[in-house]
Parts: C-alpha cells; structure tokens; sequence
C-alpha cells in the first residue's frame, strides 16, 4: 500500500511552532511508516518528517503575505503534487480543499481530511465530489455535512513524545492562537476569579494584533498573567507537563483540538467551555471538565482533583496516534476493495 499525504505549502512537517494539520501530518506518516506502510509526504523542502518528502517551495511562509499569494501558492503546490502522487501511490490523501480540487483530472481514489469548522461554502464544495472519501475529525464537525463517504476519525498524538509529570506547578496554562474565537481574554479572566497564575502561549497574528493589544497584552505582568510567545515542541512540553491545568475557553466551534490531548498526555486535566468537539475529547471528571461560564471554571480550577496518571491513561486509550493509524490504514484499505470492486463490475 503507497499512500501520498498532501499538506499545505505553508507550515513545515512536523510543525516547528504553529500548525495543527502539519502536526496531524507528520503523526500519521510516522505511524505509517511504523506499521509497514510506503507513505511519501507532499510539503515544503524544510520539513523533517522521517518520510521521503517531496516539494516545490523550500521553506514555508506563515503568516501569509496576502490571501492572493496564498492562494496562488496553494494551487501551485497542489496541481503538482496530485499530478506526481496519482504515478506513485495506491491512494492520495489530501488535507485542504485547493488539492481536493484537482483529484477530477486523476484515477487514483482520494481521501480529504477536513480540518476546518463548518463553513457552507466549503461544505457546498466538497459535496460537488462524491467520489472523495472524506474524514471529519469529530462527530460534531460531521453534523452538518452531506457527503455521502464519510466517517470521524479523531486526532491522536504519540505518547513517547511527551512526557508524564505527576508534579504540577501552581499555575495555568493556556496554549494557542492568541485570538478571540481562541478564547485568551477568557482564560485571563479565569485565571483572575481562581487567584492562581496563568501562563499563556502562542502567535499573535497580524489579523488579531488589535485583538491583542486590548483585550489580552493590558492584562500581561509578567508575573500573574505571562505571555511566553510562540513555542516549539520542548517548551510546549514544559509548559503543558508542569501546568495544574490547561485553559481552553474556546468561542467557536472547535473541530477538534489538537492541545488538548497534548495537554492529556503530560498528564494534565484541561477546563473548557462547552462547544464543538469539547464534549469528544474530554472525558468529564476524568481528564478535564466543560462548562459554560469562566466562573465554573474559576471553581474548577480551585479544586482540582485529578490523577495525572488517569488522565493521561485515557489519552493513551482513545488519542494515540498507534489508534489513529489503524483507523486510517482500515479506511485506506476498505477505499481500495471498493475500487477494485467498481472496477470488476465495469469490466464485467
């Protein structure tokens, strides 16, 4: 079995700072490439994932320079990509609707893995190719799709990589985008009503630099309310392994949440406003909690109880990327049977 992963040509493989899909890339072509599996990745030439890559573009470009250059990038990458995959692989599977569009010009079957929240033009798009298989990434993101192959396959992260820490530091933590549909004026809010230090991570772009310098950087001490900046996988461990709990008070319709079973798998508990995929990925009282206002989770933050061994035993259980792999080799496999079906009753 060959399969060709198409990433965007943005972000490197895996990821060295921002880059939830490059992650879920680089995760599911180790565990390929650990089960057996011939698996080449379509990226930017300074990836490292330990796959044979291909690419155009040398080095990533994020945040992009404008939605033009972008999208010009995006379907240079794309048209490439797909045209090079269909002579290698048994099955191509593509993570952005740019290279979705190309699959109509090739015969090799396809599998699209949607990352993004619901969007009706996107959802319009993708039900213009049936043919597609397609993967939600939790069933909440299905909801309101109508393709008519589709399945859920949550997200999974390897465990080894991130480190258990049964000693937790008095502080919070809050690791993402700095936004509002992110939710960081709100983990600083929580972190107010519980009285306990928070530590926050991640980029400030452009688009939301307003966002930035009003609702979150007047707050930032240095010493009750930090800001770290971005981070790279170590510092990401270091700050996600020695927190109490990770904040995730998210404003929109999270698709899945990546952090959080990071979160799980350095054995801490993640408090969460309810929506999206957060009722799927934490397991109340278990490995987290969600509720609906930041003073339920000021509470919760007050009084913990939770065993990080606990926590990060069902992150291994329903997270790992060893799970998430087979879930993918099993569609691969059954998306290939039916095409030699198809094919037998054509020839027939």
């Amino acid at each position: 079995m060959r399969i060709a992963l198409i990433a965007p040509p943005y972000i490197s493989v895996p990821p060295k700072k921002y880059g939830g899909t490059e992650l879920f890339i680089a995760e599911l072509a180790r565990g390929l490439l650990l089960k057996g599996i011939d698996v080449t990745v379509y990226t930017v030439g300074e990836s490292t994932v330990e796959v044979p890559i291909r690419w155009v573009y040398e080095r990533g470009q994020w945040p992009l320079k404008g939605e033009v250059d972008g999208t010009l990038k995006a379907l240079s990458h794309a048209s490439w990509a797909i045209s090079q995959a269909a002579r290698e692989s048994d099955i191509i599977h593509v993570n952005s609707a740019p290279a979705l569009g190309f699959s109509r010009f090739i015969e090799t079957p396809v599998v699209h893995t949607v990352h993004h929240a619901y969007e009706k033009e996107f959802a319009d798009f993708y039900e213009t190719f049936p043919d597609v298989s397609y993967v939600t990434i939790s069933n909440f993101q299905r909801q309101r799709l109508r393709m008519p192959r589709m399945r859920t396959i949550h997200h999974g992260v390897d465990p080894s990589i991130y480190p258990l820490r049964t000693e937790k530091q008095p502080y919070l933590s809050f690791l993402g985008r700095i936004a509002p549909p992110k939710g960081t004026h709100l983990a600083i809010e929580i972190a107010k009503k519980s009285g306990i230090p928070l530590k926050i991570a991640g980029e400030i772009q452009p688009i939301y630099e307003s966002y930035w310098q009003s609702m979150v950087k007047p707050h930032i001490d240095g010493k009750f309310i930090e800001y770290l900046g971005e981070m790279g996988l170590r510092e990401k461990i270091e700050l996600l392994g020695n927190s109490m709990a990770m904040l995730f008070p998210i404003q929109w319709d999270e698709p899945f949440g990546l952090v959080m079973i990071e979160a799980m798998a350095c054995g801490t508990p993640v408090l969460a406003i309810s929506g999206g995929s957060v009722g799927e990925v934490i397991k109340e009282g278990v490995s987290g909690h969600a509720r609906s206002t930041t003073d339920e989770l000021a509470y919760c933050a007050k009084n913990l109880d939770f065993n990080p061994q606990t926590v990060r035993a069902y992150m291994e259980k329903f997270f790992s990327v060893e799970r998430m792999t087979r879930d993918y080799i099993r569609l691969y496999a059954e998306v290939l049977q039916k095409g030699i079906a198809e094919a037998a009753q054509v020839v027939a």
